[in-house]
């Protein structure tokens, strides 16, 4: 039987559900059949352009930290809840770490709350691989060697995200899973302000300049293509064994950002190459990798994407979708290049997650 055909005539609520993960999720399930996804929205770092169009999807606009826009959401009576909304990411979340603060603290509670009050047949969280670990937990990262040793809020509260859910799974016998996102990538993910690297990089090389790298490019990241998220989050979704766990979604793989920068300028056909600049003073981890043994035990997951397929394709993406993200690209390129300024606050190279747009 095909665990997956559990989500037909079901009733799925997304928030944040308009970012690359979202948009990616919400398709899928609603390809599966799905009686209404919801997507529950502010918009405030993802487009509606980039909402699937099928006929059993549902869009709010709305904030988690608006209670008429949870209860509007929660009104159809969710089976399913993927909490995906977050405020994003690393940089963004120094630079506004009260925003941060009350987005993904007070607005996971907020979800949680009403999660707990009607029922759901499952939780799934989006936390942070990138976030949960610190510098003293070992490499590959494995679910259990988790740190208090943190460097930006967005770790703080990514952490404080899962407290939670695992609070409302300790009293009220909620049924969560925390899903740990390693440095998700891929078609959906429109460049920007405290974007991550990859859109960045691609949105930057097709307007012909010169890719940014803080540090020398030997770092690595454990890109993981948003097809093998959405996978595993589905998995997370239905499988009784993930319940009250924290579980691990990377490629189990590592690349240099000077490879991946250098695939990008060859995929566009930019001839500008590469800058750098110093590394930012929170951005320790010059490595990322994951341990997905966990993930492939309860989940039988298994990324299928590599990461140069995955670039391709994100490209492809880019192309077919460019008037779109070059109108809604949050950059002004007034000339050919980036200052220092601009380098540290825009290219978020080393956060994960979220992958993806969130409320």
């Amino acid at each position: 039987m095909n665990i997956l055909n559990e989500y037909e005539e079901k009733t799925v609520l997304i928030t944040g559900g308009a970012g690359c993960v979202g948009s990616n999720l919400s398709r899928k399930i609603a390809e599966l059949n799905a009686e209404k996804v919801i997507i529950l929205d502010n918009l405030s770092s993802a487009y509606e352009w980039n909402i699937p169009q099928n006929d059993n999807i549902q869009f709010i606009k709305g904030d988690i930290l608006d209670d008429a826009s949870l209860k509007r959401a929660f009104k159809e009576k969710p089976d399913y809840v993927f909490h995906l909304a977050a405020h994003f990411a690393n940089q963004n979340s120094v630079d506004n770490p009260e925003k941060d603060l009350m987005v993904n603290g007070i607005g996971i509670l907020k979800v949680l709350q009403y999660a707990q009050l009607i029922g759901v047949k499952r939780f799934v969280y989006s936390s942070s691989g990138c976030g949960v670990y610190g510098l003293d937990s070992k490499m590959p990262f494995e679910e259990h060697d988790i740190s208090i040793s943190l460097h930006t809020p967005y770790q703080v509260t990514k952490l404080l995200g899962e407290l939670y859910t695992n609070y409302f799974h300790n009293l009220y016998d909620l049924p969560i899973v925390n899903a740990r996102f390693f440095n998700v990538f891929g078609p959906g993910e429109v460049p920007g302000k405290y974007r991550n690297v990859i859109p960045n990089f691609f949105y930057w090389s097709m307007t012909g300049n010169a890719l940014p790298i803080t540090g020398d490019g030997s770092e690595t990241r454990d890109w993981t293509y948003v097809e093998d998220i959405v996978d595993g989050l589905l998995a997370m979704g239905i499988k009784e064994e993930a319940i009250g766990e924290a579980i691990n979604l990377g490629s189990a793989k590592d690349h240099k950002v000077i490879d991946m920068a250098n695939t990008v300028n060859r995929l566009t056909g930019n001839k500008e190459g590469i800058k750098y600049a110093p590394r930012r003073n929170w951005d320790a981890k010059t490595k990322l990798l994951s341990s997905i043994e966990k993930a492939e035990a309860l989940l039988d997951y298994k990324p299928k994407m590599t990461f140069n397929d995955g670039l391709k394709k994100t490209y492809e993406w880019f192309v077919d979708n460019w008037d779109n993200i070059e109108r809604s690209a949050e950059f002004d390129l007034t000339t050919n290049s980036m200052d220092k300024k601009d380098l540290l606050k825009y290219n978020d190279d080393s956060s994960k997650d979220t992958s993806c747009s969130r409320v």
